[in-house]
């Protein structure tokens, strides 16, 4: 049909007529099967087996793929693929997966869209770009020393809060939780949801570290059971890695099977080879920390109890020294008390030996002074009216009345005539 416009000649297509004509073109210019590389983008599988996604050209990091080929894996062609994927190592195919594969482009009328219809993939291409983004993320880290900064944190001696990332509901969560519940102790784990395969797995696992890590808890574990190379691809991919790497608090991994060592186990503190053996780990530490502390307290109570019966030991030896030397110094004592006695009564002897001999001779003096002896031998004894003994005549006056005593009895008389008196 041609309609002239402004006095020009301009087909016009019919909607069938030009996907008839794009049809034509792709077949003419493909006409066989090609291979194409990519990422692979919004995975999805339908109820019949199908599955679709597209095959993305990725941009810079944070934006939009710069170009998109929609595929299709029709279920009569995935076993064969599968095999291929699972023989090689590489699993299945999945979201974010560099992929190179083969299939032949179609102009699909009904749909309006170009479209390649999956037939074969490359395992090799797969697994080599993993290894060499694997590589090339390791040497980047390396060169930023990232490599080691989350394991030189300090690790906890009992670290019994526990930050767990992980998908919820699944077994490595359940085998996980399980590992420390059996064990008895007193762990409390929060848990953060994350995706763990596909393409928003690394931004999820690396956004729940470091939301776990900003909270108070000793450890943070991240684990996911196991899978196929493309299924932890996630694992070896740089979010995940420097969340690890910026974490504040050591981090464990426990990640797929004890043969599967990713990107995110060489930045962790602590790698374990499954979810179950990094709960062990945690268990095992908090064991180990308390074996110490009874071991310390039985070192303790041994030392403090040597210590108490070598000083024992050492206030018993002085006690019978002390009890040693005071009875000696009793003894000593006793016998310098005897001694003394003894000079004393020996001194005290002669002392009143020495005092009768005094008082014999005093008594005697005091006897030949006794005025009653000398009395008897004839002697007397005046005195005046008032008591005053007699001495001199110039003591008494005429008149005064004098009492003379005798050895047997007394005379009263009175002066007549006085010395000086001249009569």
């Amino acid at each position: 049909m041609t309609d002239t416009v402004a006095g020009v000649d301009e087909r016009t297509y019919g909607v069938a007529e030009l996907a008839g004509v794009l049809g034509r073109v792709v077949a003419q210019t493909f006409p066989g099967e090609v291979w194409v590389r990519g990422q692979i983008r919004n995975l999805s599988r339908s109820a019949a087996g199908h599955v679709y996604f597209d095959l993305a050209e990725p941009g810079p990091a944070g934006t939009n793929p710069t170009a998109l080929v929609p595929v299709v894996l029709f279920a009569g062609d995935k076993p064969a693929v599968n095999e291929v994927m699972r023989g090689a190592g590489a699993g299945r195919i999945t979201d974010g997966v560099e992929v190179r594969l083969r299939g032949r482009l179609g102009w699909y009328a009904t749909g309006g869209r170009l479209q390649l219809r999956m037939s074969a993939v490359d395992p090799t291409y797969t697994l080599g770009r993993l290894l060499e983004d694997r590589d090339r993320l390791l040497a980047r880290l390396r060169a930023d020393g990232l490599l080691e900064r989350n394991g030189s944190r300090s690790f906890p001696l009992v670290p019994l809060r526990v930050g767990l990332v992980t998908s919820v509901g699944s077994a490595a969560h359940a085998d996980f939780l399980h590992e420390l519940e059996a064990s008895g102790f007193g762990f409390r784990v929060t848990v953060a949801d994350a995706r763990t395969q596909g393409v928003d797995a690394g931004r999820s696992v690396a956004a729940a570290v470091a939301r776990l890590a900003a909270t108070e808890v000793d450890v943070v574990a991240i684990v996911r059971g196991g899978g196929s190379r493309t299924d932890l691809a996630p694992f070896d991919g740089e979010m995940i890695a420097r969340g690890v790497a910026a974490a504040g608090v050591p981090v464990l991994t426990g990640i797929g099977h004890e043969v599967d060592r990713s990107v995110a186990d060489e930045v962790a503190h602590t790698a374990c080879k499954t979810p179950t053996a990094c709960a062990a780990a945690l268990v095992e530490r908090v064991a180990t920390a308390l074996v110490g502390f009874d071991g310390a307290w039985e070192a303790i109570h041994r030392r403090a109890t040597a210590r108490t019966v070598a000083v024992d030991e050492r206030l018993q030896s002085a006690a019978t020294r002390v009890a040693r030397a005071g009875r000696a110094h009793l003894a000593r004592g006793d016998r310098g008390l005897h001694d003394a006695a003894r000079r004393l009564h020996r001194e005290a002897g002669r002392a009143l030996t020495g005092a009768d001999r005094r008082l014999d001779a005093t008594e005697s003096r005091a006897k030949g002074l006794d005025p009653a002896v000398a009395l008897a031998r004839g002697w007397s004894i005046t005195r005046a009216g008032d008591g005053r003994v007699v001495r001199s005549v110039t003591a008494v006056a005429a008149g005064d009345e004098l009492v003379t005593t005798l050895h047997d009895g007394t005379v009263r008389s009175r002066v007549e005539v006085a010395a000086g008196d001249g009569r």
